[in-house]
């Protein structure tokens, strides 16, 4: 993400805190943190794939996804 836009994320957030922002402004500083949340996923899911784990017989293997399997919770 560009520099210009995360300075733009915290100008957003230091005037909700100061003086509140208009409708425009709320609806910009959403779009700007789902970009932003969305680069983080991006970048933290290409450094996962990288990552090997080496058994105790000397295997390397890649880390896979885990499948969340959905639980009955009343």
């Amino acid at each position: 993400m560009e520099q210009s836009k995360i300075n733009r994320i915290n100008e957003l957030s230091k005037k909700s805190k100061s003086v509140g922002l208009t409708p425009a402004e709320k609806e910009e500083q959403q779009i700007l943190r789902n970009e932003y949340i969305k680069n983080f996923r991006n970048n933290l899911k290409s450094t996962l794939d990288t990552i090997v784990v080496v058994d105790e017989q000397g295997k390397k293997k890649p880390l896979k996804e885990k499948q969340i399997i959905p639980t009955d919770k009343n």
